[in-house]
């Protein structure tokens, strides 16, 4: 099994990570949020992970442009998600998960499995 990353192509992380991975041999299988959707099950488990503070993007262009009321909205995992959802740009970029079925959020290789 291989690494999936999930994210938009465009995204500066999203880049970085893919690059970073396949520097270090390890071949990757990319999920695009933009033409495959975001993956309703997955976030689940992305949530349960790594918790919605952290898979929630509120320093994006995107958060940044939702209605105050909608931001005041996001109180928990529910509500998070439900954002998330209709929103995919508000999820951190990339989330990886990893065979091991870890997973993490944003370019952090040194909290990545060797």
């Amino acid at each position: 099994m291989h690494p999936i990353v999930y994210g938009i192509p465009n995204c500066d992380s999203v880049k970085k990570s893919r690059t970073w991975l396949a520097d270090h041999g390890l071949s990757a299988t990319f999920h695009d949020f933009k033409k495959q959707g975001v993956p309703e099950a997955e976030v689940d488990v992305w949530l349960a992970a790594v918790g919605w503070e952290t898979l929630l993007n509120r320093k994006g262009t995107t958060w940044r442009k939702l209605d105050a009321a909608l931001q005041a909205s996001v109180s928990d995992s529910s509500s998070a998600k439900q954002v998330m959802r209709e929103h995919a740009s508000t999820i951190k970029r990339p989330v990886i998960a990893w065979p091991s079925g870890q997973v993490t959020v944003g370019f952090t290789p040194d909290q990545w499995p060797a």
